[in-house]
């Protein structure tokens, strides 16, 4: 079975945060770093993505 790869709009959707705000947080270790999928194309790996949204989650209990 092979990862799925979610683009920047579907990643923006599922964590409801915007491009700038996910690139920031890649740059300062606070968001998973995409993947290189194309020459000029990156994605997120989408157990990566919801694992991030679960921790956040739980924090907030």
């Amino acid at each position: 079975m092979t990862e799925e790869i979610w683009r920047l709009p579907r990643v923006a959707a599922t964590i409801g945060m915007r491009r700038s705000w996910i690139y920031l947080a890649v740059k300062e270790g606070r968001f998973p770093a995409p993947v290189q999928i194309g020459t000029r194309a990156i994605g997120w790996k989408r157990s990566a993505v919801l694992a991030w949204l679960e921790s956040r989650q739980r924090r907030t209990l």
